[in-house]
């Protein structure tokens, strides 16, 4: 993958814990490295074709300046997030935020974060066996396309199912879902669970009947596998009601 890679941009700006950090102007350092392909620029020497890093570092300059966070991760993050939002050729954004004049009693050069996004599409299977369910799944879907980093790509046609797992007791709607996006795997679970909140999900029996079940099955070519997260979903091969929709939307991951 081809890199724009910008190198010490200094900007003059007001961020920190301290009350004297919102008032008084010091340097932040960035430097970035935006991964894409090149191959189209090349071909046609056109700007246009291309990241523009002029463009690239306006914009993390009017975060910079036009903004007053406590956090160096809160100023990297909103930096990288402008950067995948306002270029859809970027694969991959690593940016790096030095504050060489924090202020600690302490000999050092400079401190810094480091924050990582890479864009992947993630597939989704969606089931409710309450309420309104088409209705749910709708307001699930656009809760889904509203949120920062996540933008729906394609939607399966809706499928009656039979209740998985011996608990639930209605009948389900389900769907499966691809995003877009950049978040990553924990993170896309933090928002899934809060839109799983807002609509009205409680989690108390296992597989029993909900508002809104939505589970991860694959993220990109990632595999995770820890105490919260799972992925590939380890039980996606059993359940009729992910796979058809599934391969409605996405044959090539099926076997």
């Amino acid at each position: 993958m081809n890199a724009i890679k910008i190198r010490a941009l200094e900007i003059s700006a007001c961020h920190g814990v301290n009350d004297f950090e919102k008032t008084d102007k010091q340097s932040f350092v960035f430097d970035v490295d935006i991964e894409t392909n090149f191959f189209k620029s090349f071909k046609t020497d056109d700007i246009n074709d291309t990241i523009n890093y002029s463009k690239a570092c306006r914009l993390i300059t009017e975060i910079t300046e036009n903004n007053v966070f406590n956090l160096i991760e809160k100023l990297a993050y909103e930096c990288v997030f402008a950067l995948m939002e306002n270029f859809e050729t970027a694969e991959k954004v690593t940016l790096t935020v030095y504050k060489p004049d924090a202020p600690m009693k302490r000999k050092f050069e400079s401190v810094a974060v480091t924050v990582k996004c890479e864009r992947e599409k993630a597939y989704l299977s969606l089931g409710s066996s309450l309420g309104n369910r088409e209705e749910l799944l709708g307001e699930a879907i656009k809760k889904l396309d509203s949120t920062r980093g996540i933008s729906v790509e394609k939607v399966s046609d809706y499928l009656r199912t039979q209740p998985y797992g011996g608990v639930a007791k209605n009948e389900f709607l389900n769907c499966a879902v691809c995003v877009s996006t950049f978040l990553t795997p924990h993170a896309l679970l933090d928002e899934i669970h809060r839109i799983e909140s807002e609509c009205g999900r409680v989690r108390t029996v296992r597989w029993d009947d909900r508002t809104l079940d939505i589970d991860i099955i694959f993220f990109g070519g990632k595999t995770v596998c820890d105490e919260t997260l799972t992925i590939p979903h380890p039980d996606y091969e059993q359940r009729d009601f992910v796979k058809i929709p599934l391969k409605q939307i996405a044959p090539h991951l099926l076997k």
